[in-house]
């Protein structure tokens, strides 16, 4: 099982690939966007945090990136 990070988790492609990791077996443990319209993420992985605060957004990476460890961290942008 990877652990995944999520920044742009309120983009609109944002809920396809929160239900892929989720029906591949993976966890998603956090998701970052500066816009808080994001309940589909409580629908699709209830145990994320979802956080708006960049800050707190590091240094939960940081917290994981020595255990448990994060296998990935996604970002998704419009173009």
């Amino acid at each position: 099982m990877k652990k995944f990070a999520l920044i742009g988790a309120a983009g609109y492609i944002a809920p396809r690939h929160m239900k892929a990791i989720k029906e591949t077996g993976n966890t998603l443990v956090c998701g970052y966007d500066t816009n808080d319209s994001v309940g589909i993420i409580d629908s699709i992985s209830p145990q994320s945090e979802f956080l708006q605060s960049l800050n707190v957004f590091l240094t939960l990476l940081a917290h994981y990136s020595v255990y448990p460890k994060l296998h990935w961290i996604m970002l998704q942008s419009a173009p």
